[in-house]
């Protein structure tokens, strides 16, 4: 028996996690951060480069984002559809 696992890359966690939430009234960007850097705690990617990821994923699938990610320039949380 030989056991093959497929290598998750960045891109393809945000997809699955946008598409996890597509029935929900909008995609929490903080919310699916913390879930990517939970399930690959080794990515090395920033919270702008997921932010930016998630967000296109979101409007490939047409699902609203809330832009809700603390971010150091001090902008307040949005919502967009």
């Amino acid at each position: 028996m030989t056991n093959t696992f497929h290598t998750v890359t960045v891109e393809r966690a945000a997809e699955a996690y946008v598409l996890s939430r597509s029935r929900s009234n909008f995609l929490s960007i903080a919310q699916a951060i913390r879930a990517i850097r939970t399930l690959m705690p080794a990515c090395r990617a920033t919270d702008r480069e997921l932010e930016e990821l998630l967000a296109a994923a979101s409007i490939i699938h047409g699902v609203p984002v809330a832009f809700d990610a603390k971010t150091a320039d001090g902008v307040e949380p949005r919502l967009h559809s």
